[in-house]
This record gives C-alpha cells, structure tokens and sequence, in this order.
C-alpha cells in the first residue's frame, strides 16, 4: 500500500521513517474514506481547500494544500524540503504545503508507477473506450488482480487518482487516456508507463476542440509512440480502421492487428446480431477458429471481444479464460434497455454521442423486435467541422432503420432533412427544441409493441428523458 513515506519521497526525493497508510486519494471531500489523501485543487467555481475541515471529519489523514489555510490545521511544507525529518510530527491529521497540488499528486502518482511490479493496459480511442476497458479488465481477472480505471476517471486528474489505488497485490492494471489536446496522452503514458497499448477507432468526437481526424490521431497516436519497444511492449490496433492502422509506423512496440479482415492477426467473421440476446461470430487467430456466442449488445460489441480477447493473447491467456471473460462480458457501460410505463423497450444510450456510436446504437435498433422502431435523438456536440455531415450520415441512416424520428435541440433539424431527402415522410418526423414536450409525446404515444432508441450528447441531459418515462416498480 501507499505510504505517507512513499509520498513525501516523490515530493521531496527525502525518505522519512513512517509506515502511516495512505488508503487512496480524492478531490471531492464527500468521497473521502478513512485514511485517504484529500487533494485540494482550487477551480473556477469551487477551491478544495474550502473542505479540508469536511475531509478531516469524513477521516482524511492528509491533505495536499498549495496555499494558507485555517491555522488550526497543522501543516508540513514540503516546499523547501524538509528539515530535521526525524524530528517532525507526522501524525494524522495533517496538512502537506506544496507549490501546486495537481502537479503534486501527479508526482506521487508517477512515482508510485514505478515502484510497483505489474503490466498496465492503456485505452484510447474515440468511441467505446469504457466498453472496452470494462471487458479487458474482466478478461483478465480469469487469471490476474486487476485493477480498471472507475467510470471514466481518464485524464490529468482521474489517472493519478486510480494509481494511487493500486497495492502491491495487483498484476495488471487497465486504465483508460482520453484526448482533448496535444501532448495529454504522451503525459499520462509518462505518469503510467503502460506495456500495453489499444486504440480503438478515430472519429469525428471532439473535434471542435482537437480541429480535424488527422489531429485527434495524432493524439491518439502518443500511446503506441511511448509504449516500450517490443518485445516488452504491444500496440493493439484496429486494422479496419485507416487512421489507426497506420499507427504501425509510429511505434517501436511489437504491433498486434484486431479487425474484421482476414488481414489481422485476430479477426471475426460471421457476425450475427441477436438483439438483446448478445452476439454471435465466429474468431479466428492463427490457425485456429471458434465459434462464439456473447452476451454483449449490438454488432460493433464485435470489436470490443476482439480488442479484449486481443489482450487476454498478449497476456498470456488461454482461450478458456477469454471466453470465460467474454461471457460475463455482459456489463454494458453506457446502453442498458429499460421498459416504459407502457411496456414500451427503450435504450438508454443517453451517455454520449458521436456519429460513429450513434449508427452503431441504430444498427442495434434495427436488429430489435417491434412493430415500430423509434429513433429519439438529440444534438451531437463537439463535432465542429464536421457537424453537418456527421448529423446528416445519422439521419441518413434513420430513414433505413427507423418507422419514426423524434428530435431535440437546434442541431438535431439536421437528422429530420436528411432523413427526409432519405425517403423518411414527413408525417413520421417529429421535431422539438425542448425535453418536455418529448416526454409529454412518449407518455402519450409509446405502445408495448415499440422498441425506442434515445440518444444524444451528455450535454442534452436525456436520461432526464428516461427517468421521466420509464417504468418505476
């Protein structure tokens, strides 16, 4: 475990004489528990150190401050080192001075990597990185102690916090990197220094910020650039993807290729949708095929096996422990199917959206039973350039799968044109600018023969929509 030893080295490089236990580290004083480091950042809205009291009494040992506090509180600044080390008083409660605090506990993370004997999994992608992380981590728990990022903790905050988990009893770690500028994944590969890289597809999500598909690669790319060279390291790419594919040429780690094409190290072919009853294909590595049946929802869920069974090979499992995996690979992150007061199906795959996750949501509608099929979508945000041709490559796709379009917000008017030069009529297009006259519709409207997808951008906030409808025993 964390020891309040190991972070006063990584903050001074001086090793004092304590066994205290540092149980894990939080930013938020309500999700402290006994023994952990409180981390207080300041923000635009709300200063962590507003709440060390509130840490201290939900039983913080520590915290990390960057500016004066209450004087009540007794604090050690580490600023200047440290003087007489063997002298001081270390005992809980305790505050520790440093010049910046994320960049602290970023160094006590980066720090504690290394101490630490275990192989870590790094995730990026533009769409299914959860998923896939969720999947990995119970492939190999068959075998290994694994530990996955929580939720989607994948940045300069949310990665140190989930190392600082980490005890000397795991193996193997997974841990999801997002991108949202240049240079941010090479960071977290400098804090987390993973064995093991995967990418899984580069898409149009985030692009108002990164500015094209080529950008939003290169930053993807920083993980297979900082892997180890092989054959300690592994890229694990999607060879059906261009922009990932060639991804080959910017590492040094032995590249392992997943896909749909015969081409790929591991491929699938045969791939059947059963609706809510999982998935059927068949998986081809070498020269061996298997026939599987998983209970992972909708057809891309193809590609997360495959990056998860891609993984599972490289770590040294054998084929009963990735299917065992696989098989409970059941834990869908962000689509989960309720029933309305109707009896109506819906999906709630109200999380997030993109042009890639939300024709792959379709292609689920399409395979579901019901006499009418219902797409209820909302705007994608963050697409920048590529806004309109992104709505409209949904909207086109609606008009093939769905028997009606409900839509919210300013940009969703994009689906309903394009879905109506698609052949879609006008009479089965809905469209609405505000949440409550779509619940009000639903309620009225939805029958126990409907199965309804409802998608859009987090930022909609539409599983306000579900909440309101879906059935409450």
């Amino acid at each position: 475990m964390l020891t309040l030893a190991d972070a006063i080295e990584a903050l001074t490089n001086i090793r004092i004489e304590t066994a205290t236990v540092i149980t894990e580290a939080a930013i938020d004083s309500r999700q402290v528990i006994p023994g952990s480091l409180f981390v207080a950042l300041p923000g635009e809205n709300v200063d962590g150190h507003d709440f060390i009291a509130d840490a201290f009494k939900r039983g913080a040992s520590f915290t990390l401050i960057q500016r004066d506090v209450d004087a009540s509180f007794r604090t050690l600044d580490l600023r200047g080192g440290l003087q007489n080390a063997s002298q001081l008083d270390l005992n809980p409660p305790l505050c520790l001075r440093v010049d910046n605090t994320l960049s602290a506990l970023q160094q006590i993370a980066r720090s504690w990597r290394r101490k630490l004997d275990l192989r870590v999994i790094g995730i990026t992608g533009s769409v299914g990185k959860s998923t896939t992380k969720e999947v990995i981590a119970q492939v190999l728990s068959e075998r290994y102690r694994t530990l996955k990022s929580p939720g989607n903790l994948n940045n300069e905050i949310g990665l140190p916090l989930t190392i600082l988990r980490l005890g000397s009893g795991y193996e193997r770690a997974v841990l999801e990197m997002g991108f949202y500028v240049p240079g941010e994944i090479a960071f977290l590969c400098d804090i987390a220094q993973p064995q093991v890289g995967v990418v899984t597809n580069i898409g149009t999500v985030h692009a108002e910020r990164a500015g094209s598909q080529e950008a939003i690669a290169r930053g993807k790319a920083e993980l297979v650039q900082n892997l180890p060279a092989a054959p300690e390291g592994t890229a694990i790419l999607n060879f059906d993807d261009p922009l990932v594919r060639y991804m080959e040429e910017k590492t040094k780690a032995r590249v392992f290729f997943y896909g749909l094409s015969h081409e790929a190290d591991l491929w699938a072919d045969g791939v059947e949708g059963l609706g809510l009853d999982g998935i059927r294909f068949r998986l081809h590595y070498k020269s061996e095929t298997m026939h599987l049946h998983i209970p992972m929802i909708g057809r891309h869920s193809v590609e997360t096996a495959l990056r998860a069974a891609a993984v599972g090979l490289v770590e040294g499992l054998n084929w009963q422990e990735i299917i065992n995996g696989l098989r409970q690979g059941h834990s869908q992150l962000r689509l989960v199917a309720v029933r309305s007061e109707s009896g109506a199906l819906m999906l709630d795959d109200t999380y997030n959206a993109s042009p890639e996750s939300m024709m792959a949501s379709l292609n689920l509608l399409s395979e579901l039973e019901g006499k009418r099929k219902i797409a209820v979508l909302g705007d994608m945000l963050e697409l920048g350039p590529y806004e309109r041709q992104g709505h409209e490559m949904v909207g086109l796709r609606v008009a093939q799968v769905a028997n009606l379009l409900i839509t919210l917000g300013p940009r969703a008017h994009m689906y309903a044109d394009a879905a109506r030069r698609a052949g879609m009529k006008p009479s089965k297009i809905i469209e609405f600018e505000e949440m409550a006259p779509v619940v009000d519709w639903l309620r009225k409207n939805l029958s126990q023969d409907d199965a309804a997808l409802l998608k859009g951008s987090h930022g909609l906030r539409m599983d306000r929509i579900i909440a309101a409808v879906e059935v409450h025993s």
